[in-house]
């Protein structure tokens, strides 16, 4: 029987087997020990301050906070253009990881037009991508709710509440404060985006315009900490906005009323401007529109209905729509034609009914069949005698006559602190030969002594004049901004010096022409007599009736139907008061009037009254009733809503293309 083999075991080489397998597998523990000593290091050690930081910003973000817009006031302290309370939905887009996909769900939600996504696209392109863009702003109760249940879909869309504004008076200040608009693509191309960050609108028009600078501040920001949806924990640090500065305007909120409503709807302007600083109480562009619809996008349906309305209420016909000025051009040309030594007081021209340019055969007419017999300089401008102005103007000659009006401001922009003011237009020898073959004509400087012809002026244009005279020739500048306020500080007063010495060198000169516009409204056969009978302080004034149309032949117009004549003419009519010390200059234009004197001049007398009752002085008289004595001084404060907020500054009221005529009409239809 054959042994079987017994293996015997080999105690030595399994033991010295396990040794050389411990050392090759602890050398491995201690080299990734190492390695993974080398790497903490390295990243705790050498980046240490970069991850940090890393880590910091997961947690902690940066959140810009948009400053207050600066409030706006008139005179007394009456609230015109408000910041309210409002929520807007707002998306950050390095959250969102298919933004088309998450525009079409949240469109599910909160109903969004065209107009929004195409402005949230726009400002996306603008924006870097952890900072916030509004997606749709001025959210109402239902959609706040709607988004608030679906919310948990939407990672980097959040609601968030923002200050919008709002316009208490609607329309009355439309014109002159403006409105605010969603910021777009190009408004970021010229805004710095530093300035702006976190902001969502920038004035557009007027006011709100022209001192956006003022108005909107400087940003603030905050640092949050969010959790990993991106969702707000906890507010870390808080560095706050500076808010833009609160302006105060010179302009009235009851003389603004009185205003608006003396045109009845009428398309028109008016301007009232203190002649003693420049200061513009009043300006009015009628009809009017809603500058709330703007502030957060306007629909396209008001949008339509504004663009298309025949009387075309967006424009600012106070600031950009010019017009043949009519014989209210008279006494400025009478003053010229004393201080350049052209008339003298008593000297006299023979008004028979038509001016002749000796050597021609064409005549120009007097309004008035017949004419006026032998006037006067004070009795032509009582009597708005054309002949008379006929003679002075060809007298003059062109361009003398364009250098004095041009030194009044007509022909360039007054300087007032709006954007976007014409310039109208100045006839002159220079002027045509830019936009004519043809040399000046005589005929052409005779139908401009009376404010016909080429003329072009703007409302704004012609108060000014009228204030500059007004003042005895002293030019200030127009200002609607008299005073700028940061918070919680006292208003500063802007200052507004005067913009050159005296245009009068004569004051008898001043005298006379001012005795003309006296007898305007207060003598016998002047063309605006009993327009302002009662009224409490002495008016001078002066009417014009600028015709639209040329007329076809040499023929009286026999037909003196009022609604006729408003289709031919432009009503305007300029004054001042107190006569002694003139302390506001006013001119009212409606588009369509029959007489400069009938149309004009009650919205004139209606502006000044309620100037007198915001002053606190004499309460006017009606009709023929004498006036009452003087009221109270202390100033007034038109009756606004409970929740509407008023300043009160310190006392600042002492702070320094149409179609044209060929032929001559005027105010022969004096009431």
């Amino acid at each position: 029987m054959a042994l079987r083999r017994r293996s015997i075991k080999d105690t030595r080489g399994e033991a010295t087997l396990f040794r050389v397998r411990a050392m090759v597998g602890f050398a491995l523990i201690l080299m990734g020990l190492g390695v993974l000593v080398a790497r903490y290091q390295y990243l705790q050690v050498q980046r240490h301050d970069e991850f940090a930081l890393r880590s910091e910003n997961n947690r902690v973000k940066p959140r810009a906070i948009p400053p207050a817009r600066g409030l706006i006031f008139d005179r007394n302290g009456v609230l015109l253009a408000d910041n309210v309370p409002a929520f807007r939905l707002e998306v950050v887009p390095e959250q969102i990881k298919d933004m088309p996909a998450m525009l079409a769900a949240i469109r599910e939600v909160v109903p969004l037009d065209d107009g929004d996504i195409d402005a949230f696209k726009k400002q996306l392109k603008q924006n870097r991508r952890f900072d916030s863009v509004p997606l749709k702003l001025h959210l109402t109760e239902d959609e706040i709710d709607r988004f608030a249940i679906s919310r948990w879909r939407f990672p980097g869309v959040d609601v968030v509440p923002y200050l919008t504004r709002r316009y208490p008076y609607g329309p009355l200040f439309a014109h002159v404060v403006g409105y605010v608009g969603r910021i777009d693509a190009d408004d970021m191309t010229r805004l710095d985006a530093d300035r702006y960050k976190g902001t969502s609108h920038v004035g557009r028009s007027g006011l709100e315009r022209s001192y956006e600078d003022m108005l909107h501040g400087e940003p603030g920001y905050e640092l949050v900490e969010v959790n990993a949806d991106g969702r707000v924990q906890r507010v870390l640090e808080t560095h706050a906005p500076t808010p833009g500065k609160n302006l105060y305007l010179s302009i009235d909120v009851r003389v603004q009323k009185a205003a608006t409503e003396a045109f009845q709807g009428r398309p028109g302007s008016a301007v009232a401007i203190d002649p003693r600083n420049g200061q513009v109480m009043a300006m009015v562009s009628v009809p009017s529109y809603d500058p709330n619809l703007f502030v957060n996008g306007i629909s396209k349906a008001d949008y339509t209905g504004y663009m298309t309305a025949e009387d075309k209420p967006l424009l600012n016909r106070a600031l950009k729509s010019a017009y043949p000025p009519g014989s209210t051009v008279k006494p400025f040309l009478a003053l010229g034609g004393l201080e350049l030594g052209i008339r003298r007081p008593e000297d006299t021209v023979l008004s028979t009914g038509e001016f002749c340019i000796p050597g021609q055969q064409r005549c120009y007419r007097d309004d008035t069949r017949g004419g006026n017999g032998t006037v006067n300089m004070v009795r032509a401008i009582q009597l708005s005698t054309n002949t008379y102005f006929y003679k002075l103007a060809l007298d003059m000659g062109i361009d003398r006559l364009a250098s004095w009006m041009g030194s009044l401001g007509f022909g360039k922009k007054t300087g007032i602190d709006l954007l976007g003011e014409s310039e109208g237009i100045l006839p002159s020898r220079e002027w045509k030969a830019t936009r004519s073959k043809y040399p000046w004509f005589q005929g052409e400087t005779v139908i401009a002594g009376i404010g016909q012809g080429y003329w072009n002026v703007t409302a704004l244009q012609l108060a000014h004049a009228t204030a500059t005279f007004a003042g005895h020739g002293t030019p200030y500048a127009p200002r609607l901004v008299m005073a700028t306020q940061q918070v919680k500080e006292r208003p500063v007063a802007l200052p507004n010096p005067a913009t050159g010495p005296s245009l009068i060198h004569k004051p008898h000169d001043w005298d006379v022409v001012n005795q003309g516009m006296l007898a305007v409204v207060n003598e016998v056969g002047g063309t605006a007599k009993g327009q302002f009978t009662g009224f409490p302080y002495l008016v001078a004034g002066k009417s014009g009736t600028a015709e639209r149309f040329s007329r076809r032949s040499n023929d009286y117009d026999t037909n003196k139907n009022t609604s006729y004549l408003a289709t031919r003419h432009r009503a305007w009519f300029i004054a001042y008061t107190p006569v002694e010390s003139p302390r506001i200059a006013v001119v009212a234009m409606l588009e369509a009037g029959a007489w400069g004197a009938q149309d004009a001049g009650p919205i004139v007398r209606k502006i000044m009254e309620a100037w007198i009752a915001s002053t606190g002085g004499p309460v006017p008289a009606k009709n023929n009733e004498a006036a009452p004595s003087p009221a109270s001084s202390a100033p007034y404060i038109p009756d606004v809503p409970e929740d509407t907020p008023v300043a009160t500054p310190a006392d600042m009221s002492a702070m320094p293309a149409e179609s044209t005529s060929t032929t001559g009409n005027d105010d022969g239809g004096n009431p």
